[in-house]
């Protein structure tokens, strides 16, 4: 059964559907408020246009885009994280006709729902929408904008059918349980790691937590939200998971109906697998891979302590029904159901990185991997793509916004690696203006390069150097750097 047929056998549900610390919405109302913002939408906008949906873990952000979606919109949604400058870039390659902004805030520029007008229309023009102006199984459900290599982030399209079987394969790994289930969401909807648990929980009626963004990084906060909501499914990045495993309060006792650990978006080292068994031993943990180009994941595998001490690194696992994984000269070339459609408005791009293998859509990933006992194992990057915190980072998409910040005439971005996994990035740049204090200055950086790109892509550290050595290409001799770092 495809998603919103499903969702319609819940609509009169009193179950809680989205949960955040003040706002709770049940399945009864989910329905009736996308239903009439709906409506709204048919009426007054052109068909098929999309549509920017902009706010930080608000249950109306879900209202927004089933709404979008019965109204024959693509959604896509931006979290207030980014950088004033980013929002700018992803609303103005999209144009939409109207932002839905899940906050009392406008986006400059264009016209905007502000939350209260969303409410307003989702609960006062109470009237069924027409079905007839639902997404079609081809049409593109969601945009989810990336890092770009050029400095400005591409828009990924994932059709409707894509994102049914992602749903249809991801369901089977998700245990079984009496009763309705809970469900973590740590990621922001505008990372595709929670297209995962959003879509998870709503397809099964469960109920699911929003985690908001500062309360992740506050133990006491974090853990009392664990405790007032005994998740069963677990949806995170494993650098999400490391944090929480930092404190010893961590365990079964805490969440002592956690059964799944669902992880997705880089590396799942082996120390961490096995403190979670160790932690949670009645729990299964399952490592999962792909990208975003292949509707969040197209592999996985349960990890066991055999499969620990088998293996030097963690594999992802096996590809899913309806995937195939091509390798060509290491690169990973994901060919199956759910590979997206391509680029928004980006041609070129599209057909460099997408084409047509045995009849169905391919991807070329980028990502090196190879086969061992018919295990799928990811071996890094072919280019400057990394993953930090679980967000998928091009190296060059930070120099690019670097050499806008006053000063800086060259820079070379590098990641530092423990355990074959990024911990954090380090700028090496050349700075013309004069310097009284390190500290200063580089304040100054982040600060002003906070304007161009998200926080998160913003280099731990940044060290002036007088000259950036080359290869013999003439091209920025990244090894050099890494033992000038080391050093």
């Amino acid at each position: 059964m495809k998603l919103l047929e499903k969702l319609e056998t819940y609509k009169t549900s009193e179950k809680i559907a989205l949960k955040c610390e003040n706002e709770k919405l049940s399945y009864k109302e989910l329905w009736e408020y996308s239903e009439n913002l709906a409506n709204y939408l048919s009426k007054n906008l052109k068909k098929n246009e999309p549509l920017v949906v902009y706010g930080h873990k608000n249950p109306y952000m879900i209202v927004c885009f089933l709404a979008c979606v019965k109204s024959g919109h693509t959604y896509c949604p931006v979290d207030t994280s980014i950088s004033p400058e980013r929002l700018n870039d992803i609303v103005n390659t999209v144009k939409p006709e109207i932002v839905l902004s899940c906050i009392d805030k406008e986006v400059d520029g264009f016209n905007t729902l502000t939350i209260n007008d969303i409410m307003k229309i989702s609960k006062e023009n109470k009237k069924d929408c027409d079905k007839n102006n639902y997404i079609k199984e081809q049409d593109i459900f969601y945009i989810i904008f990336t890092s770009g290599s050029t400095g400005t982030p591409k828009g990924v399209e994932i059709s409707y059918e894509s994102l049914n079987n992602f749903i249809k394969w991801i369901s089977t790994l998700d245990a079984k349980k009496n009763g309705q289930k809970i469900y973590l969401n740590q990621a922001p909807f505008s990372f595709d790691l929670s297209v995962m648990d959003l879509y998870l929980s709503l397809y099964n009626e469960g109920e699911l937590i929003l985690i908001e963004k500062d309360i992740q990084s506050d133990y006491s906060k974090l853990f009392d939200r664990f405790k007032s909501n005994l998740i069963n499914t677990w949806v995170s990045t494993p650098s999400f998971v490391d944090i929480c495993l930092a404190s010893e309060d961590f365990n079964d006792k805490l969440l002592p109906e956690l059964d799944t650990f669902l992880f997705c978006g880089e590396i799942l080292t082996k120390k961490t697998a096995e403190m979670l068994l160790k932690k949670f031993p009645k729990a299964k943990v399952y490592n999962t891979y792909g990208p975003t180009e292949s509707t969040v994941a197209v592999t996985s595998i349960e990890i066991t302590q055999e499969i620990i001490e088998k293996y030097d690194a963690l594999p992802v696992g096996k590809p899913k029904e309806g995937t195939e994984i091509l390798i060509d000269n290491e690169e990973m070339i994901i060919v199956g159901d759910t590979v997206s459609n391509g680029y928004f408005k980006n041609p070129v791009l599209t057909n460099e990185k997408f084409s047509i293998i045995n009849s169905q859509r391919a991807y070329r990933t980028g990502d090196k991997g190879f086969f061992l006992d018919d295990l799928l194992f990811y071996s890094g990057r072919i280019d400057n793509q990394i993953k930090l915190n679980g967000y998928r980072i091009e190296l060059e998409d930070i120099e690019n916004n670097m050499m806008r910040v006053d000063g800086v005439s060259k820079v070379a971005v590098l990641p530092k690696y423990e355990e074959d996994k990024v911990k954090y990035l380090t700028a090496y740049c050349i700075y013309t203006k004069e310097i009284s204090s390190k500290l200063k200055a580089i304040a100054e950086i982040k600060e002003e390069l906070k304007n161009y790109i998200p926080s998160y892509m913003v280099p731990k550290k940044i060290v002036f150097i007088e000259k950036i050595p080359t290869n013999n290409n003439g091209k920025i001799d990244r090894k050099k750097l890494m033992e000038l770092g080391d050093n």
